[in-house]
């Protein structure tokens, strides 16, 4: 197969596995959508979306949140980890989105990357699937697949947007990123991994995980 085969391959499985494409974060508007995302960091999207609710039930916009004390939010969110810092974010982004965003989420990566604990990846997220705008949010998943396809060096997720970005239409970015995240959950996870199941890796996968793959299993 070519190159270009690859890819059409790619899209081609996944448009027929993923025809609808659920968003694995529950929310209702750009500001949970960035709450959640920015909860996810090192948790379950499942984890958080037993969390949120609870959050959103007390504040779902940045004039109820910043009502409530860093602390408060912290006790809330606990569960999902790494809870200190993402209840300081959570506050401090909310009040700078009032001073300086009239309360409303930026639809810019420099005003969005701006506010704390927000990231590339967390802004990415935000601007493709509140907004509609194209952008290709790289997490484990896709970092894992693009390298297991052989679309990437796999050295490092900025790296691997980019691949991303260069070899995929930009009109299909914003579906293909959550396509290949539940792909990657269902047939091509990190562990047990079942590459009877992996149709996509198993037909065009990188040579050295295929060999490294079948190596294992016949220990």
């Amino acid at each position: 197969m070519t190159k270009q085969e690859k890819v059409n391959f790619i899209i081609n499985t996944l448009y027929k596995l993923y025809p609808e494409i659920p968003v694995p974060l529950d929310h209702k508007d750009p500001y949970t959508l960035l709450i959640a995302v920015l909860m996810s960091a090192q948790s379950t999207d499942v984890r958080v979306n037993k969390i949120t609710p609870l959050l959103f039930e007390r504040a779902d916009n940045p004039y109820d949140m910043i009502k409530l004390s860093v602390e408060e939010i912290r006790e809330i969110i606990k569960p999902v980890g790494l809870s200190p810092m993402k209840s300081k974010g959570i506050h401090g982004l909310s009040h700078i989105l009032i001073d300086k965003h009239n309360g409303e989420v930026p639809k810019t990566y420099e005003a969005l990357e701006e506010l704390p604990a927000v990231g590339h990846k967390t802004a990415a997220v935000v601007l493709s699937q509140a907004f509609g705008i194209p952008a290709f949010p790289v997490d484990t998943h896709i970092h894992r697949l693009m390298y297991r396809w052989n679309l990437t060096n796999g050295k490092n997720v900025v790296q691997t947007e980019k691949d991303a970005k260069r070899i995929f239409p930009e009109e299909l970015w914003n579906d293909l990123h959550l396509q290949i995240i539940w792909y990657g959950r269902q047939y091509s996870p990190a562990r047990g991994w079942d590459l009877e199941k992996d149709i996509i890796t198993k037909t065009i996968g990188r040579k050295s995980v295929l060999d490294d793959y079948y190596k294992k299993k016949k220990k």
